[in-house]
């Protein structure tokens, strides 16, 4: 029998963009089963807009695994996606594709 896995949903808003974080602690239940590598898995989807491109992902979704307790060390899952999320805007790409975006273009 397979235990029940405790997954939590929260939603935040992130430049205008609505994202969904979904996240389980431990997952599959590795450290309950006394493993010493359990890893915490966490999954980005921006739903509004829809698929819209972050800049962690182009897709707008994003699946990231970590070791277990990182993401309580930062607060949870909400403030753990917004400081990855800033990092990750404070690149070049990033930076060029907010631009672009701001910018109306006739092609």
């Amino acid at each position: 029998m397979t235990p029940d896995r405790d997954i939590a949903t929260e939603t935040f808003i992130w430049r205008g963009i609505t994202i969904q974080v979904d996240y389980e602690a431990d997952w599959l239940g590795a450290a309950a089963r006394g493993s010493t590598h359990a890893t915490a898995h966490l999954q980005l989807r921006s739903i509004s807009p829809e698929r819209a491109q972050l800049p962690v992902t182009e897709t707008g979704y994003r699946s990231h695994f970590l070791p277990m307790g990182e993401v309580e060390a930062s607060g949870g899952p909400t403030a753990y996606a917004v400081a990855w999320l800033d990092y990750m805007a404070q690149s070049s790409e990033w930076r060029r594709h907010e631009q672009e975006s701001r910018q109306l273009s006739l092609f």
